[in-house]
């Protein structure tokens, strides 16, 4: 039997609830990373895996095979990683957390992927500063000059299956668990991850709903850590808004510089939850490390949240991002106050006093696609209010942004069936 025959038995096996072999699945992921299956029976496949799910085999199977039927790099010694599972706009901590580890001293080449079910991913956002498209070769340069790279995962066939699977999801604005862990990953093996971090938050308007469900995705991401013997560690925190300000590539990007820029109005909880992955990476990473790094870690600081802060306040951290965006094309003397959203605005005001008791991240998604996000990069939204903030009659709660006019008119048109906020009266 060939491959494409082989693979399209196995979809009609895995529609009916059977479960598949590493071969079964390995023509799948082979067909569907040469463009030879199509939409249509590649939507079956992710349609199957929604219905039935994977068992851990097939996971195991599945992670395996987008890895072998695409590029892998490889580097020397510990390889420091971190990803998030997405689903929070406005939350781009990658571009602080990767100049903080690799002014530590660690390798860390960031393999990113563009928006899936939010206004921006992370290569989205640092398109904004830098080039992300680049070749194995030009990634082993950036990571010898500069310890890191943030750059667009899709570039170079890094698990092609998976892009191609991401395509069919996007419209959706939806992923299974499963087809998350085996997205992330087989990314972070084909890219020669030895120490990763995986960020999972939870709430009420995010991928995952529930603490419970939070665990079931930690079990899978150590289940398959154990397996490709890459040591995980997880994140597990409730989350309902977004940590930043700005939602939408050059907004969110503007967050991450203020906050490597130290400025006054940095967003507070995106520093926050960027310093504590990072410090959980630096100790995963440290455990393993040569007894001299230990010893030098060990005279300086009581431990790896205190090592990520001196990093990031002294302004090391900063440098280094300027490092890796000169590295990577980009102009090193850029600042977030350089940074200008769309040239058409709106602004949404609140109609009496109270307080803001609901952000709904779904529908602010919803308003930043309708205004352009991510392909506009310009276009998104700020906030100026958080969760628990208090309002007066007329306070600013929002502006849109977007390079089109239509795009901004469509969007206002839009806010009475997708209401981003809630105002409940003060005690």
């Amino acid at each position: 039997m060939d491959e494409k025959s082989l693979a399209l038995e196995a979809i009609r096996k895995k529609l009916v609830g059977k479960k598949l072999t590493y071969k079964e699945i390995y023509a799948i992921m082979d067909q569907i990373a040469k463009d030879k299956l199509g939409d249509v029976l590649t939507t079956y496949f992710v349609a199957s895996g929604y219905s039935e799910g994977f068992t851990n085999d097939e996971i195991y199977y599945l992670t395996r095979a987008m890895v072998e039927t695409g590029e892998k790099l490889s580097f020397s010694g510990l390889v420091a990683d971190k990803h998030s599972i997405g689903g929070v706009p406005g939350t781009r901590t990658t571009l602080i957390v990767v100049p903080i580890v690799a002014a530590c001293g660690f390798k860390i080449p960031k393999s990113s992927s563009r928006a899936i079910t939010t206004p921006a991913g992370t290569a989205d956002a640092m398109e904004v500063l830098a080039d992300v498209t680049f070749t194995k070769d030009e990634i082993y340069k950036i990571v010898k000059k500069t310890n890191a790279c943030i750059v667009w995962g899709g570039s170079f066939k890094i698990a092609p299956a998976d892009d191609e699977i991401i395509k069919i999801e996007e419209p959706l604005l939806f992923e299974s668990y499963d087809k998350i862990v085996v997205s992330v990953m087989a990314k972070k093996i084909a890219f020669g991850s030895t120490h990763v971090v995986i960020d999972l938050p939870y709430g009420r308007n995010v991928k995952i709903h529930r603490i419970e469900d939070a665990h079931v995705l930690k079990r899978k991401f150590d289940y398959l850590g154990d397996k490709f013997s890459v040591k995980v560690d997880t994140l597990i925190h409730k989350i309902e808004e977004p940590a930043g300000r700005g939602i939408g590539p050059l907004l969110e990007a503007k967050d991450s510089l203020k906050v490597l820029e130290q400025k006054p109005d940095r967003p507070l909880p995106l520093e926050e939850l960027s310093l504590e992955l990072s410090s959980k990476l630096l100790e995963l990473c440290l455990h393993d490390s040569p007894k001299k790094i230990k010893d030098e870690f060990e005279k300086k600081y009581k431990n790896t949240k205190d090592w990520a802060e001196d990093i990031l306040t002294s302004g090391k951290a900063l440098l280094k991002f300027r490092e890796i965006i000169d590295a990577q094309q980009g102009n090193s003397n850029i600042k977030s106050s350089d940074l200008k959203p769309g040239r058409y605005s709106y602004t949404v005001y609140s109609e009496f006093p109270g307080r803001i008791s609901r952000i709904i991240t779904k529908n602010l998604t919803v308003i930043a696609k309708i205004l352009g996000a991510p392909q506009d990069h310009r276009a998104g939204i700020f906030l100026y209010k958080r969760l628990d903030d208090k309002v007066k009659k007329r306070d600013e709660i929002l502006s849109f942004y977007s390079e089109s006019e239509y795009r901004l008119k469509e969007a206002i048109q839009t806010c009475d069936l997708f209401p981003m906020f809630e105002i409940g009266k003060l005690n």
